[in-house]
């Protein structure tokens, strides 16, 4: 018989829609060199506010994609579950 696993399913889906917004997507697809990197990179290399990218980090962190390694003022992400890329990859190759 079928079980539904709500709560599990609850917690992937927050991982997809983590991955959802194309900032995000882009972040994860940087981290994926496996080097932690600051904050501050990924500001130089979009042009937004230091905020607007603090956000969407903390979307990502929340949903267990990304962890941080706070080093005196700045901030250093790296992935938590690099595996994430294998969706990733899949997906460019379904066409």
């Amino acid at each position: 018989m079928l079980k539904f696993e709500k709560k599990t399913c609850q917690e992937e889906a927050e991982v997809f829609k983590a991955l959802g917004h194309p900032t995000r997507l882009w972040i994860v697809k940087q981290l994926a060199d496996g080097q932690e990197h600051c904050v501050c990179e990924f500001v130089d290399a979009i042009g937004v506010q230091f905020a607007t990218i603090s956000q969407h980090l903390t979307i990502l962190r929340q949903a267990g994609i990304v962890e941080s390694d706070k080093r005196g003022q700045s901030v250093f992400y790296r992935l938590r579950c690099p595996c994430i890329l294998d969706v990733v990859t899949c997906m460019q190759n379904r066409k």
